[in-house]
């Protein structure tokens, strides 16, 4: 690895890879002809969220010694991100992952990462963690706690972290990737303490602290230690809760494709809103705009929305016009 050119105000650390989306919606995987090659993963894609909105950001993970691990580092670097501490493992395959798009709300995911990802065999030695140190925002996901090396490097990057500053984690709870839901909540119960904001769904929070009522939820978190505790809703918006202030934003309504990603669009609108220090309510209406641009849209990364076309939802306009 080597040094980026200029410290990021965001860096995240987790998964990146290959996402394969059928050019057919509605169509299952054995009978879809074409297919698009687009960069993937949670937090690739929070990474290039921020940069689309202007923020200087860098990624902590790992990519195979093939072509698919060159198109990752390639597509970072393309949509702005940084990808100096990209960590070339030559044992493990860049993973790849498959979907299938059935409008409105049916979006199947296939997970190509055994028996391990280079993302979860990241070790503290390939950190920089004066980089992690430095950094305005440090943003995490769960499932880099669900296997080692990766979960004693995340315990090691949060020590080292020390609750400076923004410490986010995406309570991104994917079933596949742990045996049972108890080991995740375990492992969750073990990072909690050491981060500032918790962002996750009803069914994500139930595995994170056994609780799916939003209030009682976003209480839990703040209970284990977080300064804000940012829950989804779905179709009733977003709550944002800290020991003093409670938010709730509605939904903005728009004609979904598909889904995936919408969540990571959130997550980095919400990195610079919170960098940008804007109240909780103009923070969850923007995340929920950048949120709704990408579900409307085929892809993930590359459709990460800009401010201008956030701007344009809420003003109510069409953000993919011309596009």
């Amino acid at each position: 690895m080597s040094a980026p050119t200029a410290v990021p105000e965001v860096l995240t650390m987790g998964r990146a890879g290959v996402d394969i989306y059928p050019l057919q919606i509605g169509v299952g995987l054995e009978d879809v002809e074409t297919f698009g090659k687009f960069l993937g993963g949670t937090t690739g894609n929070v990474a290039v969220a921020a940069a689309r909105l202007g923020r200087r950001t860098s990624i902590i993970t790992g990519v195979g010694d093939d072509p698919f691990g060159r198109f990752v580092r390639r597509a970072l670097r393309d949509l702005g991100v940084d990808d100096s501490q990209v960590v070339t493992n030559t044992e493990y395959p860049t993973p790849v992952t498959f979907c299938e798009i059935f409008p409105p709300d049916d979006f199947p995911l296939y997970f190509y990462r055994k028996p391990t990802a280079p993302d979860l065999q990241i070790r503290t030695s390939d950190v920089d963690l004066d980089l992690v140190r430095a950094v305005d925002l440090l943003w995490i996901s769960t499932t880099g706690m669900s296997e080692e090396p990766s979960r004693q490097t995340h315990l090691d990057v949060l020590e080292a972290r020390g609750r400076k500053g923004f410490v986010v984690l995406d309570l991104d709870y994917r079933p596949m990737f742990w045996d049972k839901p108890a080991d995740a909540t375990e492992q969750i119960a073990r990072i909690l303490p050491h981060v500032t904001v918790a962002v996750g769904n009803r069914e994500e929070c139930e595995v994170a602290v056994g609780e799916t009522v939003p209030d009682k939820a976003a209480d839990a978190l703040l209970d284990a230690g977080v300064e804000l505790a940012i829950v989804k809703q779905g179709p009733k918006g977003v709550l944002a809760k800290t020991r003093h202030e409670r938010v709730e934003s509605a939904p903005i309504l728009i004609d979904p494709v598909n889904g995936l990603g919408a969540g990571d669009s959130f997550g980095g609108s919400l990195a610079n809103g919170l960098l940008a220090g804007w109240p909780l309510e103009k923070v969850l209406q923007r995340a929920n705009a950048a949120g709704a641009i990408v579900a409307s849209r085929l892809e993930c990364s590359t459709a990460m929305p800009t401010a201008a076309e956030i701007d344009t939802l809420i003003a109510g306009g069409n953000p993919n016009e011309g596009r």
